[in-house]
């Protein structure tokens, strides 16, 4: 059975002088999660939040009564060391930690902000880190990364080693606005042909113009960002993109 369409827009096209506001009103309106982008100025070339600002945005939207269910937080960790920040979101309130392949293959598996290892960090094992701290686990990878070095993580025969969600960057992360890589799209069908069940994310460039090609490829998280954000009516638009998710 395929997975369910789920629309989550990206807050950082949001008003940040009333983001907890404009994350309530995103759910109102129809979304099903709220896309974080945690950005640290070394891992890309930018910077946006961090754990204490998603604690602060945790009692405007309640908390997903099901897994990956609405008012999930998921946190796009766009960072250089993605071990060291598990417990800290966790302890903020993000309910799905997705991490990017590319960071946790060159980053050092120390299991906090202020501790130092000398150990690389595995993604199998970041997973099962991520899942003993009570959180679902997200992998992704950035357009230049090819779509083979994730299938040893999915294929894992331990349950707590696979990830419940992949993410295909549909631009090159680090700053909102891009255009959408229509190049991509070969990932995301080799996915779903792969993993009929799997929940296959796309973000960069998603909107009303693109949202068919995306969804035709299989994938159904559906990250939209300005195209929400900056509509009149961000519910049509979140409609839209559901509907045009569920036809395929």
């Amino acid at each position: 059975m395929p997975p369910p369409a789920v629309i989550a827009p990206s807050i950082l096209s949001a008003d940040f002088g009333a983001l907890g506001a404009a994350c309530s009103e995103t759910i109102e309106n129809g979304a099903d999660w709220l896309h974080i982008d945690i950005m640290d100025g070394h891992f890309v070339p930018n910077m946006t939040f961090g754990a204490p600002v998603v604690s602060k945005l945790r009692p405007h939207v309640q908390r997903p009564k099901t897994a990956l269910g609405k008012g999930t937080f998921d946190c796009h960790m766009m960072i250089a060391e993605p071990k060291k920040w598990v417990t800290e979101f966790a302890n903020a309130g993000c309910d799905l930690y997705t991490f990017h392949h590319e960071a946790a293959i060159s980053s050092t598996a120390a299991s906090d902000p202020v501790s130092t290892s000398s150990e690389q960090t595995n993604p199998k094992e970041l997973i099962r880190f991520i899942h003993a701290k009570g959180m679902l686990a997200g992998i992704a990878i950035k357009p230049d990364t090819e779509v083979e070095v994730l299938y040893e993580v999915l294929d894992s025969a331990v349950k707590e080693e696979v990830p419940d969600m992949v993410l295909i960057m549909t631009v090159h992360p680090g700053f909102g606005g891009q255009s959408f890589l229509e190049g991509m799209m070969p990932k995301v069908k080799t996915l779903r042909d792969r993993y009929p069940e799997l929940y296959i994310e796309v973000d960069g460039g998603l909107g009303e113009k693109t949202i068919g090609r995306a969804a035709k490829a299989g994938a159904n998280v559906i990250v939209a960002g300005s195209a929400v954000f900056g509509a009149p009516e961000p519910g049509r638009v979140i409609g839209a993109l559901r509907r045009a998710v569920e036809v395929g």
